[in-house]
C-alpha cells in the first residue's frame, strides 16, 4: 500500500467508529484527537480494527505513533508491506 493508500484505510475506520465526524478537512499534520471528536475508546477502537481487518498489531508503546494521519502513514505503511 501507498503512503496515501494507509491514510485513506485509517479515515475509513474513523468512519466505520466514529460515523458523525466529518472527515473532508482532516490535516495529515495535526493530531488525529485535536481535529475530531474521537476518545480514548475510539482510539483504541482504530487499533482493534487495525488487527482485526489487516493482521496489524500495535503495541501499547507504539501508538504515540498513530498521533496523525502522517505519523500513521510513516508508521503503518511498512507493516502493510510486510
Amino acid at each position: 500500500m501507498t503512503r496515501e493508500e494507509v491514510q485513506q484505510e485509517i479515515l475509513n475506520i474513523i468512519a466505520d467508529i466514529a460515523p458523525d465526524e466529518d472527515l473532508g478537512d482532516v490535516k495529515p499534520a495535526v493530531r488525529l484527537r485535536d481535529q475530531l471528536d474521537l476518545d480514548s475508546m475510539d482510539f483504541l477502537d482504530i487499533v482493534m480494527e487495525l488487527r482485526k481487518r489487516h493482521s496489524i498489531e500495535v503495541p501499547e508503546a507504539d501508538y504515540p505513533k498513530l498521533e496523525t494521519l502522517d505519523s500513521c502513514a510513516d508508521y503503518l505503511t511498512p507493516k502493510f508491506n510486510n
